[in-house]
């Protein structure tokens, strides 16, 4: 099983996947946890280029095709290997950042980032998506308050993260069946004990 995570910056997806790691690992599944862009040698350099801050004249379209390529490298390094031997994955980040990033918060439109990255992963979607919805100032508030290091994303403006969540939410509109939207204004544990209940509900039906 596929299991994508989303949200904005400050969202808690990494503590999040941490724990339903530890928990599904303790219920005796086989898991693997990886993350975008990244999760292999190659993706992660291209990781270092996209999230520098020093790169800030990067064009949208760049930025967009280098998480394709990323992601692409990903899929088929880790990801698919993972699925074909029975594993559940868990994945901080995947196709929907794009489409909410580059198609809707650059503006490229969510059908021409979406064309890229089915070439990309030859149409791999998860089997459910969790979207931790987090109002923008809150989100880039835990950052700032945090020792994580800033990276390029998180030195835009918070209209641009506006504009992502808004693209997060349309999207959940499009795909109701496959991402489900969580309430990430609580705490981490709260939204870890739903998270866990839907992902044991789906598991269960896919038995």
């Amino acid at each position: 099983m596929f299991i994508s995570f989303e949200g904005g910056e400050g969202s808690g997806k990494t503590t999040i996947i941490e724990s339903l790691y530890q928990n599904l690992q303790a219920m005796g599944y086989k898991v693997l946890k990886t993350r975008e862009p990244g999760g292999s040698r190659i993706a992660e350099e291209i990781r270092n280029v996209i999230l520098n801050v020093e790169n800030l004249e990067m064009d949208p379209w760049t930025e967009a095709l280098l998480y394709a390529a990323s992601r692409r490298q990903h899929t088929v390094e880790v990801i698919r290997p993972a699925l074909e031997a029975g594993k559940i994955v868990l994945c901080d980040r995947y196709l929907d950042s794009s489409l909410a990033y580059q198609g809707v918060g650059r503006g490229l439109g969510i059908e021409e980032v979406w064309k890229i990255n089915q070439y990309a992963t030859e149409g791999l979607l998860p089997d459910l998506t969790l979207y931790i919805d987090v109002k923008p100032e809150v989100g880039l508030s835990r950052i700032r308050h945090s020792e994580r290091k800033l990276d390029r994303l998180d030195l835009e403006k918070e209209d641009f993260h506006d504009t992502v969540r808004t693209g997060y939410l349309k999207l959940a509109a499009m795909f109701p069946e496959r991402i489900k939207v969580v309430n990430g204004n609580r705490t981490i544990e709260a939204i870890a004990a739903e998270i866990m209940d839907l992902i044991i509900e789906r598991l269960r039906g896919t038995r």
